[in-house]
């Protein structure tokens, strides 16, 4: 694919962003969490609101900057990456397609600029990919509703300053009765569980949440009450792009790691590099990832065009997130015993990608969504 200008210098932005503020604490932020400054200064660089018009202080350019970028940030770190898809999409997107203009005008800034970030309570304890499923309860109480329920796998659950939630407000009416509310995390109700300690992705949150006769004034209704469910997926082929974008950049990153460690690394004297069965695995790896990059990159153009992308999304995330694995742990090979050391970055990165094959949809699912849309020609 051929990129404009604005492309070409939204993802230059994101890699030297990668590469000036993530890589070199990247340890800091796997032991601590990414800290508000780093996140402030992604929203200064234009990263917190990529699709976002500039009126709100998104940079107003289309969704295949925005992977394009999520592959930059992801080759430094997944868990940074992460944060910053949670705000983008669904956060972001769900506030510019559905909210009203005062609650635009009351989130938009603080999360563009990375002051605030959102997140987005959709799954529960006893629900993946059945999101119909959900029974956190919202009861209409005059002008406000009162929210019951828990939350599992929140991202930035904690650091959130506004949260999307996804509650029932009529359990008669089965997913007619889902809504959305878009509402500050301050509220006494709202209370962390836990945050769980995970394989990888280290460097943010993810939450379990309860929410404990939690008061939302009815103007935190996000769009009409009874389309929650429609909003909550509105963003399905997104999210799953964005997924195949993060993969591509935890593999681009294995990859390069191992092509430059083949090439210092000897052994019965000459590079590694030089041994065909470790060169002929650095071809294939390299294959991989170009072809899950051209899967991603045509699912966005798919996007962008308003056209349906759900078939398209879900065989770049399918696709793209078994590469991942596989191509890391073909990095960890070529390293050989220093790869499972995690004084070298392959273990880590073999740690982050594992996650692409289960969020946003398990792999299972892909494939069953591809299969449905193989017989709707």
């Amino acid at each position: 694919m051929i990129l404009n200008e604005q492309q070409r210098m939204i993802q230059d932005t994101a890699r030297r962003f990668a590469q000036t503020e993530i890589l070199p604490n990247l340890k800091q932020y796997e032991e601590t969490g990414a800290t508000k400054e780093l996140l402030a200064k992604m929203g200064q660089a234009g990263l917190m609101g990529i699709c976002i018009d500039p009126e709100w202080g998104g940079a107003g350019a289309n969704f295949i900057a925005y992977v394009l970028a999520m592959e930059e940030i992801s080759a430094a770190d997944g868990g940074i990456a992460n944060l910053m898809a949670a705000n983008n999409s669904p956060v972001l997107a769900a506030l510019r397609d559905h909210g009203s203009e005062a609650q635009k005008a009351r989130f938009f800034p603080a999360l563009t600029s990375g002051e605030m970030l959102g997140c987005f309570a959709l799954t529960e304890p006893h629900t993946g990919s059945d999101a119909a499923a959900i029974t956190t309860r919202a009861e209409r109480r005059g002008d406000h509703y009162v929210l019951n329920g828990t939350k599992q796998f929140i991202t930035a659950g904690r650091r959130a300053g506004v949260a999307i939630i996804v509650a029932v407000t009529d359990p008669n009416l089965g997913k007619r009765g889902i809504s959305t509310f878009i509402t500050p995390t301050d509220n006494s109700g709202y209370r962390v569980v836990a945050e769980e300690a995970k394989l990888g992705h280290r460097s943010n949150d993810t939450c379990a949440l309860a929410f404990e006769d939690m008061v939302v004034p009815a103007t935190d209704l996000l769009g009409e009450e009874g389309r929650g469910l429609g909003i909550a997926l509105a963003n399905l082929s997104a999210g799953r792009i964005a997924v195949a974008a993060q993969a591509v950049g935890g593999a681009r990153a294995a990859y390069e790691a191992a092509l430059a460690y083949a090439q210092e690394r000897e052994a019965f004297g000459k590079a590694i590099f030089e041994h065909q069965a470790v060169a002929f695995r650095l071809a294939d790896m390299a294959t991989q990832i170009e072809a899950a990059r051209a899967l991603y990159l045509h699912a966005a153009q798919v996007h962008d065009s308003g056209a349906p992308s759900l078939k398209e999304a879900s065989m770049a995330k399918l696709f793209a997130s078994d590469m991942a694995e596989k191509v890391a742990s073909d990095a960890l090979q070529t390293f050989g015993g220093y790869g499972y050391l995690e004084d070298f970055p392959v273990a880590k990165i073999l740690r982050d990608v594992r996650v692409y094959s289960i969020y946003e949809g398990t792999n299972d699912i892909q494939k069953l969504v591809i299969a449905r849309a193989l017989l709707d020609r």
